[in-house]
């Protein structure tokens, strides 16, 4: 049976040498939190910091500020890009639910986030300010933590026996050099190139079928591996013009983001030409729809099961600029996909992340060096919710390793731990042309193990068909909240 650290402050004395956190956003934060918080000291290492500058007068002595490209302030879990955590609404949003777990699990940061809330209807949205403030606040008055405003620049020293890396998608390149040579990995992912996925029972498969190009077999024997959206000649029109007239998003000017031809955004392949699309992933070829085998499809577009629980599919090819209001609107005209419900929505965009799969225990260990933990961005997930919510769990993790204690991660059908099977092993191993899905994700209800959908009330009255959805996403979430508090044991 799992144990767990304490959920509320532990009044037990230090116990051992310190354990390591490197970077002070919201995972590396929470992480430092959690493991003081049992009872374990810790050292937090935060690379940016305001330096006496040389140059200066005696008389007036400046200072030089040390930030990365995207950071303002030298404060802890400095929100960069919105101040909002998404919906609050634990009942019938996935990021609600991980919320409500994380509150459980005495969490810093939506402990902070609660204090400093600005009004923004069912989500929290903070004072981003304020917000940092507090978080900076805590961790500085915390008995058992120490800041170290230093970069850690290479791997951490071999006599830091225990250690959690944070540093998210600005990872330093000294320490990302170091990484990549210690993993064994070609490369870390420094680009996200990000096609939409959806809800797999919002398809509508009265107008989609299940095919493989020319029925052909892959690795799991399955002839009709994948999902296929067929398009006449004018509704292919209107979709193109739809998609070169939809507004694209703006890189931010640290990105830098180059094309590859691998992964060329779908608008950028429509406009060199009208037809570049049913010649490339659109291509109508191999493909036979059983409801009408006579007449042949324009072009198709195709979605491939991105999950092991197959609840989530991706469409294949459709990585895109396209802003997030957009996509929705347009990637609705394909037919099969009108009520399409997305859990994640398409990107390109510069980011760094490890094949966590391949590297991390469920404990987010690295198996190569059991010493690094890992958390945030880094591990593969989207948000700020989900970036401190592995950095809570790799905090209760080493603080429970440094007690002599066994910390099971949580069950599968809770939020925190649907997300450490994302980031463990919920993909697909040896997909299409051998290579893995795993790609970053937000939390959403299609990580965790499904529930039929209820057609009855707990009253015995009969549910709308176009609530069931609805009801089923709140009996997950009981369903989770109840297992985490078993877990807790």
């Amino acid at each position: 049976m799992s144990t767990s650290p304490s959920s509320s402050p532990s009044s037990s004395p230090s116990s051992g040498a310190p354990i390591h956190v490197v970077g002070g956003g919201l995972a590396g934060s929470e992480a430092a939190w959690q493991i003081a918080q049992a009872g374990v000291p810790v050292v937090l290492h935060e690379m940016r910091r305001d330096l006496p500058d040389p140059s200066s007068s005696s008389e007036a002595v400046g200072q030089v500020k040390i930030r990365t490209d995207a950071h303002q302030t030298d404060g802890l879990a400095e929100m960069v890009c919105s101040n909002s955590f998404r919906s609050d609404d634990w009942q019938f949003n996935a990021v609600g639910l991980l919320h409500a777990e994380m509150r459980r699990l005495d969490s810093l940061i939506l402990s902070a986030a609660d204090q400093h809330q600005v009004p923004a209807g069912g989500a929290l949205a903070v004072d981003r300010d304020g917000f940092s403030a507090e978080v900076t606040r805590r961790i500085e008055t915390h008995p058992l933590i120490t800041i170290v405003r230093e970069e850690v620049a290479g791997l951490p020293p071999e006599d830091w026996d225990s250690v959690v890396v944070a540093t998210g998608p600005l990872t330093s390149p000294a320490l990302a050099d170091a990484i990549l040579q210690l993993s064994g990995e070609g490369q870390l992912s420094f680009f996200d190139a990000i096609a939409p996925i959806i809800h797999v029972e919002s398809i509508d498969m009265d107008i989609a079928w299940r095919q493989s190009r020319y029925d052909k077999e892959g690795p799991g024997g399955d002839a009709a591996a994948y999902i296929n959206c067929p398009m006449d000649k004018a509704q292919y029109e209107a979709f193109i013009d739809a998609l070169l007239e939809g507004p694209k998003a703006e890189f931010k000017d640290w990105e830098h983001v180059p094309y590859f031809d691998g992964c060329l955004p779908i608008e950028v392949m429509a406009e060199r030409g009208r037809e570049t699309l049913r010649h490339g992933p659109m291509k109508p070829v191999g493909l036979t729809n059983p409801r009408d085998p006579t007449v042949k499809a324009y072009a198709i577009v195709q979605l491939r099961q991105d999950n092991a629980l197959g609840t989530l599919w991706n469409m294949v090819g459709f990585q895109t600029k396209l802003k997030h209001g957009a996509q929705a609107e347009v990637f609705r005209m394909i037919p099969g996909l009108a009520n399409a419900q997305f859990a994640r929505l398409g990107g390109l965009h510069r980011n760094t992340f490890i094949n966590s799969p391949r590297l991390l225990d469920r404990s987010l260990r690295m198996k190569v060096a059991p010493r690094l933990r890992f958390a945030g961005q880094m591990t593969g997930v989207e948000g700020y919710v989900e970036s401190a919510a592995t950095g809570l769990l790799a905090g209760r993790f080493a603080a429970a390793e440094r007690l002599g204690r066994t910390l099971d991660a949580p069950p599968p059908t809770t939020a925190l731990g649907a997300l450490v099977d994302h980031v463990t092993g919920g993909h697909l191993e040896g997909g299409p042309e051998g290579k893995s899905t795993f790609q970053p994700m937000n939390i959403n209800y299609g990580l965790l193990p499904p529930m039929e959908t209820p057609k009855v009330g707990d009253n015995g009255v009969k549910i709308p068909l176009k609530e069931r959805g609805r009801a089923k996403k709140r009996l997950m979430s009981v369903r989770a909240l109840a297992d985490l508090e078993a877990w807790l044991g």
